[in-house]
């Protein structure tokens, strides 16, 4: 079963960027339903942007505007462009093969500092 390998997190000062990185090796990259979620602390995990198989996107409202996923089928990633960052945005983002019945990552922290 592919499993996604996430990358690109961190710390950054509200206002910042950063770019998450998530790469499912496997022929059948260009077929995949590609999402990304989030966790905060004692919080549930929740959706946060979605790339189909076919290219067509969405995200949560709390992100339109300020994130845009997107996707490199020859390299078999998918990235999230995060901009305007608030402290609202820190938890642990994870990449999900699936967007119904996701295979999750292992995912990778992100703090933003107010």
């Amino acid at each position: 079963q592919v499993q996604p390998v996430e990358s690109g997190g961190g710390l950054v000062q509200a206002g910042g960027s950063l770019r998450l990185s998530c790469t499912a090796s496997g022929r059948t990259f260009s077929t995949l339903d590609m999402g990304w979620f989030r966790q905060a602390p004692g919080k549930e995990r929740e959706f946060v942007a979605s790339i189909f198989w076919n290219g067509g996107k969405t995200y949560a409202d709390s992100v339109k505007g300020r994130f845009t996923i997107s996707r490199d089928i020859a390299k078999k990633t998918v990235y999230l462009e995060m901009n305007s960052l608030k402290p609202e945005d820190t938890a642990v983002y994870y990449c999900s093969i699936g967007i119904s019945r996701p295979t999750w990552g292992q995912g990778t922290q992100v703090t933003v500092s107010s």
